[in-house]
């Protein structure tokens, strides 16, 4: 059994190891600030002008469809008031073409409490010293090949804490994805027969940066946790 406990405790070790790897890399890149999203993804930077021009001429051609449809000249269906209808495009043309900057300040504002929560003072966090406690713990409490009971402990706990983290990467993705193409839910806005769509979308960006937070929140709890018991394990 010597021979099973040294292999069974090495890749305990390393299982570990990798787990503070990813915990180290993927902490620190996920936030608010888009530029680990453009760094890993280019062609959204590039992209986004594309967008820009879309969302304009989007509501350029509700705009001339909507007055067509108020002259007479399509028949059997109800039109917008031209006046609102007009300050409404104009207005959305303006939210299309400064859209970066607007999604720059929603930014700044999720990412404040985001920093908050990335940069609070916590107990000191190694997860490869994670196995040689447990090892130590069960060791007391019981009895036969203790390493492969710890293998099977650590492995479950890697597992979800990886998961958590490919949870909060997917969210950051998806919040990258609603950020670089905003000029086509701003242009959505413009018509009262899409507006809907654009509630949706703004609905949904708040959603993302608010569960983003709560994604940080969580890890954050986790890490303090696992930081505690490997300080004073016997504690418990």
């Amino acid at each position: 059994m010597g021979i099973l406990d040294g292999i069974v405790s090495w890749l305990a070790e390393q299982v570990m190891n990798v787990l503070d790897m990813i915990s180290s890399s993927v902490l620190g890149a996920l936030g608010c600030d888009m530029g680990t999203f453009v760094r890993y993804f280019p062609a959204a930077d590039t992209m986004y002008h594309i967008f820009v021009a879309l969302g304009i001429g989007l509501i350029l051609l509700n705009l001339v469809w909507q007055l067509f449809r108020n002259f007479g000249l399509v028949m059997g269906s109800e039109a917008e008031d031209p006046v609102k209808l007009v300050i409404r495009s104009m207005f959305f043309i303006m939210l299309v073409i400064f859209s970066d900057e607007i999604l720059d300040i929603i930014l700044k504002i999720g990412g404040t409490p985001y920093s908050w929560i990335m940069t609070e003072e916590l107990p000191p966090l190694n997860f490869a010293n994670f196995n040689s406690v447990l090892l130590v713990i069960l060791g007391v409490v019981a009895s036969g090949s203790v390493g492969l009971i710890c293998l099977i402990l650590i492995l479950i706990l890697a597992w979800n804490y990886i998961k958590l983290l490919f949870e909060a990467a997917e969210r950051y993705i998806l919040l990258g994805v609603l950020v670089y193409t905003a000029p086509v839910a701003f242009a959505l806005g413009a018509s009262q027969t899409t507006a809907n769509i654009f509630k949706s979308w703004c609905k949904m960006l708040g959603g993302q940066v608010f569960l983003l937070l709560m994604n940080a929140w969580c890890l954050r709890i986790f890490t303090s946790m696992v930081g505690t018991f490997l300080s004073n394990p016997l504690s418990l």
